[in-house]
């Protein structure tokens, strides 16, 4: 028995892929994604990955398979464009005082 960390080849623990299938298919999720996009959210990935990670800790099996759909899941979320424009150093203006009560000029 040693006293160090277990390593793990999985992305993230099993409970993880659960709890976001629970939190897939809770009533206000359902409802959310829906009223946001128009349609109910597929949680099947999200069990699929549950089972695939009890899987690999009953016999080592389905690593492929957990990694791919993360790698996929990073590849989504990475693939968005921001929606403001970063800024490369702070206004011109930043050290002046703010016109608060002022009413602006139009």
């Amino acid at each position: 028995a040693s006293n160090g960390p277990v390593w793990r080849n999985t992305p993230r623990v099993c409970e993880d892929y659960w709890s976001e299938f629970r939190h897939c298919k809770s009533f206000w999720n359902r409802f959310h994604h829906y009223y946001a996009f128009g349609a109910a959210p597929s949680c099947q990935q999200w069990k699929e990955d549950y089972n695939n990670c009890v899987e690999w800790e009953k016999n080592r099996s389905a690593t492929e398979a957990l990694q791919t759909s993360e790698r996929k899941r990073v590849a989504e979320q990475t693939k968005f464009t921001p929606l403001w424009k970063l800024r490369q150093g702070p206004p011109k203006d930043w050290h002046l005082p703010l016109n608060h009560g002022k009413p602006e000029d139009s």
